[in-house]
């Protein structure tokens, strides 16, 4: 137990070193053109300008990240929800996959911003209405994997649930389930980014709150700085749902936490 830790905590050093020092050299290059170039702040603020001014406004960034997180992570749970039940209705019913397909094909294609303001005009503008385009956004990726995970259980598998005479129930949880899981948990990782993204075109949109209504403002005010502060709060939370779901597909992958 006492050396799982430190293992483990290696481990973490090890992957996270790269993504460090690259950030690293970034911000080293972003001070260096700062520097060299001598742009106004409000065209191109120095990495020191935008840290202090983050501090200055953490209050009210804190506040939008929170409403965010909420917008997207209602969002993404209800498309989670209805894509895993729209996986299962068209797994255990062509019929239903003949209808339902097209039309999960159709919302993904069609733009998020053509889609917003039939929503907003329908639900309001609220919190609700901005987690329902979420939705809209994220129930395909997660549909499309938990579709694609329950057809390819192996054959050899079924046969051996037939030559038990197991039921369909038990064949379903015990071996299409787990066999689907990288598929749908491929779809969740993906969904999980998809929910960020949607939340800051709903926010766009309504301009009510939000970090995406925090860059529009500081955009509107030429407040190039706290625009930057606040993106790079939206990056945060988005890595932030990533990893969480991530974690999730560590923890119920086929290898489980032993990764």
């Amino acid at each position: 137990m006492g050396s799982t830790v430190p293992t483990r905590a290696v481990e973490f050093v090890e992957r996270g070193a790269p993504a460090t020092v690259v950030f690293a050299l970034l911000v080293a290059g972003w001070q260096t053109a700062v520097v060299v170039s001598d742009l106004p702040t409000v065209i191109l603020p120095a990495p020191a300008t935008v840290l202090s001014t983050g501090i200055e406004a953490w209050p009210r960034l804190l506040e939008a990240t929170v409403v965010s997180a909420a917008t997207a992570g209602l969002g993404l749970s209800a498309g989670i929800a209805v894509g895993l039940s729209l996986a299962f209705l068209m797994v255990v019913s062509p019929g239903a996959r003949a209808i339902v397909q097209p039309y999960l094909v159709a919302l993904r294609i069609a733009p998020l911003v053509a889609v917003a303001p039939l929503v907003f005009l329908w639900a309001g503008s609220g919190l609700p209405s901005r987690a329902l385009l979420v939705t809209t956004l994220t129930v395909f990726p997660v549909a499309l994997g938990g579709l694609d995970g329950l057809r390819s259980t192996p054959t050899a598998y079924l046969e051996l649930m037939r030559s038990v005479d197991a039921s369909a129930t038990a064949t379903f949880l015990h071996v299409r389930v787990p066999a689907a899981l990288p598929s749908v948990l491929a779809g969740v990782k993906l969904a999980a980014a998809l929910s960020v993204i949607g939340t800051v075109v709903a926010e766009f949109l309504t301009l009510r709150a939000g970090l995406g209504y925090q860059v529009f403002t500081a955009a509107d005010a030429l407040d190039t700085a706290l625009m930057f502060a606040a993106l790079f709060a939206l990056v945060a939370l988005g890595l932030a749902f990533y990893l969480a779901a991530a974690g999730l597909e560590r923890v119920l992958g086929p290898a489980g936490g032993t990764r």
